[in-house]
C-alpha cells in the first residue's frame, strides 16, 4: 500500500506529529537556470524565461508549475529596502529557549511586528530571528517587552545590522 500524502506533498503521519516533505526530485540544469532567473527577477515572463533557457514556452510553463507543485518554489515576493520603507533598524536576535518549546515559540515569534525570518538552529543558541523596526527605541521595546516576556525564552542576544547586501537582487546599470 502506498504512502498517503497531503495536497502539498507532505506525509500526514510523520514522527513528531508534524508533516514531512516528500523526497526531493533532482533538478536538471534547465530547472536550475529557471530558478536562477526567477530569483533574480520574479516578474520575468514565461516567454522571457523560455527564451533564456532555450526551451518552448509550454516547457518553461510546465517546469515552473512542477517546481511550484514540488515545493521548490515557495512563492514570489518583492525585495524591500527596509530603510526606505521606514524600517531603519534591523537586528538578528539569538534566543535560548526551553527544550521542546520550538513550536510554541515559533508561533509567538511569527506574531511579532517586524519579524522577517525565524530559524531553529544548532550551536550556542536555539533560535535566530531577524527583525526590522522603525528605530532603535522600537527595537529595544520589542526585545525587552515582547521577546523576554515569552515564558519559554530563557535569554536573548541582539546583533545590530549596520549594513545589508542582498545577494539575489538584480543590479541596475549604475550600481557597482
Amino acid at each position: 500500500m502506498g504512502t498517503e500524502q497531503m495536497a502539498d506533498g507532505r506525509e500526514p503521519n510523520a514522527p513528531g506529529g508534524e508533516p514531512t516533505p516528500s523526497a526531493p526530485r533532482p533538478l536538471d540544469p534547465i530547472d536550475r537556470d529557471i530558478l536562477r532567473i526567477l530569483q533574480t527577477d520574479g516578474r520575468a515572463s514565461i516567454r522571457s524565461v523560455a527564451d533564456r533557457v532555450h526551451v518552448s514556452r509550454a516547457n518553461a510553463y510546465a517546469r515552473i508549475n512542477r517546481l511550484i507543485d514540488d515545493g521548490v518554489i515557495r512563492g514570489f515576493s518583492a525585495r524591500v529596502n527596509h530603510e526606505r520603507a521606514g524600517q531603519g533598524a534591523s537586528a538578528y536576535i539569538t534566543l535560548k529557549i526551553v527544550q521542546n518549546s520550538w513550536r510554541t515559540v515559533r508561533e509567538q515569534l511569527r506574531a511579532l511586528p517586524g519579524a522577517a525570518h525565524i530559524a531553529l538552529v544548532s550551536g550556542d543558541f536555539d533560535v535566530l530571528l531577524l527583525v526590522h523596526t522603525p528605530d532603535n527605541r522600537t527595537l529595544r521595546e520589542l526585545v525587552l517587552t515582547r521577546l523576554q516576556a515569552i515564558p519559554e525564552v530563557l535569554s536573548t542576544r541582539t546583533l545590530l545590522v549596520f549594513e545589508e547586501t542582498d545577494l539575489n537582487r538584480r543590479l541596475t546599470p549604475d550600481e557597482p
